[in-house]
């Protein structure tokens, strides 16, 4: 055989301008030494002529082939092609060794990018994030480095069985890369997704609550009109759901079912220092009704027009028209990248109000406390005006479960991890541990070709880490956290939906201090038996306080405002049994969600988007957005995506993006 039929190309031979493709090929002799592919004519004569080198890479025997190692006898046969925008049409591929022809691909058809019906995600996404851009992602690497597509036999260490974590798993068993493992430092999977099944029961039982997340918002119906507008990027964790079942054999044990959650309801209590004549607490309906009671609910102000005039101020500025509400709900990425050019990060409602238009300190504070310092990024307004919401049948833990075939035999649990380390020379990352003595010097360790690290930043800044850049070390050692605290209690029966004014589903409010929102299931309704009411969520400062009391002190606070917010019927119902988690004093967590301060968002995001030391961070804490199943699930997407670029799969990127997020990326 010649040595110039050793390489034959298998295509793709249509390519697109300014695009980016693996180039396949198969060796049909055993070269050794210095690969190069050249694209040019097609009766060119040397590599010297060539339009443009895709790269060079050396493969078999030679010493520096080693890197291949995840090919037959480390010669790769997958590489990445990033045609420039002037790319002739009509060429073909030729592999030469030295100056040597290996073989030549048929004519090659290069197509000039289109506009997509689908915006691309670099024209609404945020300058900061250039991966979204994955062929301007790939240019900013050394070429040599992404020429070589890396095996999917790689090994992959996923830190943190949250639903990041999971998804990430997921993702890369979909595209073929199954040499991955999950490391999570609790006894079970799902992280801050959490229900609570009390007395022992089955989630069949229906006595549970939900200590995380709890519901999903699905659209917002506009009062004065007929339309209803889709929240659309938790539509990604119905796809999820389905995905799920469908990978499940659709088996009931394991299925993820939505029912409607109520969100608001008619007689929930209502934040107000006003009592019926039997020391209860109004409901929400009645204090509608009845001005007296409303005026209760009313705060007083040393100056009440002032307070109004500065209120209104600053909601002229944010601009949270319907237009806006609108442009959140249907893209939250577009709607980010018009908040960061609007200026809603530069400042909290405080410091707006107080540095920009100079606002009295004192009614500043009445507006919105001076301690806030969080930025006006508003889509957790958009996300509560929602009319309709979902849950999930059986509690929120279903979601997690589900992914337990896949994920069971390949995730090590209770296993805390204290550090990573990073061996330049092999490429590798190694992820420590202690087994057993915590004061023993020694750890336990394992390596792996490419790491995923889902754990929020609040535990990750206790680690011993390598020397990743500053911009990233500062990120992992400052980001913000949210304190939450939430407590349910078991009931005999289901009291609050057979009192004189029953309470079917919703959460109402308490004036009651450490008590905060008080939730009522949106399941089983009017069904018999015991029931559980989230009888406290308290998140930001009072949490905090919260958090110092003992579980003791705090569920019998709750309970003593059941029993004033209901009457006598609380005390003689309460079985005892109850769960309480303060999320900032959680081991494995030490927060309850990200919450950025004014300058981090903008300031760590790019640092997210660049893969240091074959790392790749994700969490709802390196999302758009904050405290949502979606932010976690879209970080996910992203980090996933992001890995296979560095490993130079471009055609598995494309697919997960296309996959999951067509609405908003085309890659």
């Amino acid at each position: 055989m010649p040595r110039s039929s050793y390489v034959s190309f298998n295509g793709p031979f249509s390519v697109e301008a300014n695009g980016m493709h693996n180039i396949e090929i198969s060796y049909a002799g055993a070269p050794d030494g210095e690969l190069s592919i050249h694209y040019g004519s097609c009766d060119m004569g040397h590599h010297t002529e060539a339009n443009h080198c895709l790269g060079k890479t050396h493969i078999g025997s030679h010493p520096l082939a080693r890197r291949h190692v995840g090919y037959e006898d480390n010669r790769p046969t997958r590489f990445v092609w990033l045609p420039p925008s002037d790319t002739p049409s009509g060429g073909c591929l030729h592999a030469y060794m030295g100056e040597e022809l290996l073989g030549k691909s048929v004519p090659v058809t290069l197509m000039r990018r289109k506009e997509r019906r689908a915006t691309a995600f670099a024209d609404v996404a945020d300058p900061m994030g250039p991966w979204f851009d994955g062929v301007a992602y790939l240019k900013e690497k050394e070429p040599d480095a992404v020429f070589v597509a890396q095996a999917k036999n790689k090994t992959v260490g996923i830190i943190g069985g949250g639903m990041s974590g999971l998804m990430t798993a997921y993702l890369l068993e979909s595209v073929g890369m199954t040499n991955w493992k999950i490391i999570e430092s609790s006894g079970r999977i799902g992280g801050r997704v959490h229900t609570s099944y009390l007395n022992g029961t089955a989630p069949e039982d229906y006595q549970y609550q939900e200590m995380g997340p709890m519901r999903f918002p699905v659209s917002i119906s506009g009062p004065d009109t007929n339309e209803t507008v889709q929240i659309l990027d938790h539509r990604m964790v119905f796809q999820l759901a389905d995905t799920l079942n469908a990978m499940n054999g659709n088996d009931s044990s394991l299925a993820v079912n939505f029912i409607p959650w109520i969100q608001s309801s008619r007689n929930t209590p209502v934040s107000t220092p006003a009592r019926r004549p039997d020391g209860t607490v109004p409901s929400r309906g009645e204090v509608a009704a009845n001005p007296e009671l409303a005026n209760n609910v009313t705060a007083t102000y040393s100056n009440a027009t002032a307070v109004a005039e500065a209120a209104e101020a600053f909601e002229e500025w944010l601009g949270l028209d319907e237009e806006k509400m609108r442009s959140i709900a249907t893209n939250v990425f577009r709607a980010h990248k018009q908040a960061v050019q609007d200026g809603n990060f530069n400042f909290s409602e405080a410091q707006y109000l107080r540095y920009v238009l100079g606002v009295d300190l004192n009614i500043t504070d009445q507006v919105s406390s001076t301690s806030s310092n969080y930025p006006s990024w508003a889509y957790d307004d958009v996300y509560f005006s929602a009319t309709e919401w979902r849950t999930i049948d059986k509690g929120l833990s279903r979601l997690p479960y589900a992914f337990t075939p896949l994920v069971e035999n390949r995730t090590m649990l209770n296993t805390r991890v204290e550090e990573m380390t990073w061996d330049a020379d092999a490429e590798r990352m190694s992820v420590h541990w202690r087994s057993g003595d915590l004061f023993s010097m020694e750890t336990s360790s394992m390596e792996f070709d490419y790491t995923v690290v889902s754990v929020p930043f609040s535990k990750v800044r206790l680690w011993r880490l390598p020397s990743f850049t500053s911009l990233l070390s500062r990120s992992i050692n400052t980001l913000n956290y949210q304190q939450s605290c939430k407590v349910a209690l078991h009931y005999s029966t289901r009291f609050w939906e057979h009192l004189e004014r029953p309470v079917i589903g919703g959460c109402g409010s308490s004036n009651i201090p450490g008590v905060g929102s008080i939730c009522y299931p949106a399941y089983a309704i009017n069904s018999t038996g015991p029931g559980v009411l989230l009888a406290s969520y308290s998140s930001g400062t009072p949490a905090r306080t919260l958090g110092s009391m003992t579980e003791e002190q705090h569920v019998a606070l709750v309970q003593r405002a059941m029993v004033e917010v209901h009457g006598p019927v609380a005390a003689e119902q309460f079985t005892g049994i109850y769960d309480r988690i303060c999320w900032e004093n959680d081991e494995h967590q030490a927060g309850a969600w990200a919450s950025p301060l004014v300058g981090q968002q903008e300031l760590y995001l790019p640092a997210y988007y660049h893969t240091e030391k074959h790392t790749v961070f994700v969490g709802e804490h390196t999302s758009f957005t904050h405290a949502w199943i979606f932010s976690a699930l879209e970080s996910a997407v992203r980090g996933t995506a992001q890995l296979l670029l560095d490993m130079g799969l471009v055609e598995e990127a494309k697919g997960v993006t296309q996959q999951w997020m067509a609405r908003w990326i085309s890659m």
